[in-house]
């Protein structure tokens, strides 16, 4: 066999070598898709490794019942609007204050912020959010809502 049929055949076994099984489009397209369903499991199951964490926001309806089975609400009023009236058993932190008092706020419970209309509270839950609390959520509406509902006020 000459130099050149050995090199011709050389390549041509080579050739026929199967290719990196990751190179396949097939194969590449498969693993997308498992990484795509994989997010979107974990997106799901709100990013806390099964742990669910609560919807960013909650009615007055749904936040009066984790008020009536002991959830912490935290009102970021200011101190003249907690005067006037609040819901009792519950703790005022003022919203431009609760960055500063995170160590108030239980890490072990569920917490619902809560405001005059809804919007304050919001910023309240994302600062708590920020800093690492899961179960969080605020409510919409506000105490506004919340006391023409009927609910407890003092």
């Amino acid at each position: 066999m000459t130099r050149r049929n050995k090199e011709y055949r050389r390549r041509r076994n080579s050739d026929r070598r199967p290719r990196s099984i990751l190179m396949r489009p097939g194969v590449q397209v498969g693993i997308l898709l498992i990484a795509a369903l994989i997010a979107f499991i974990i997106l799901q199951s709100g990013g806390s490794g099964g742990n669910a964490s609560l919807p960013s926001a909650i009615s007055v309806e749904e936040a009066y019942e984790k008020y009536q089975a002991g959830a912490f609400v935290l009102d970021v009023r200011t101190v003249e609007e907690w005067n006037e009236y609040h819901a009792p058993n519950t703790t005022l932190i003022p919203l431009d204050e609760l960055s500063k008092r995170l160590d108030e706020v239980p890490r072990d419970r569920e917490i619902v912020v809560v405001c005059r209309s809804g919007n304050r509270s919001q910023e309240g839950r994302d600062i708590l959010l920020g800093a690492g609390y899961e179960q969080v959520t605020s409510m919409t509406g506000g105490l506004n809502e919340w006391r023409s509902k009927g609910y407890p006020i003092e």
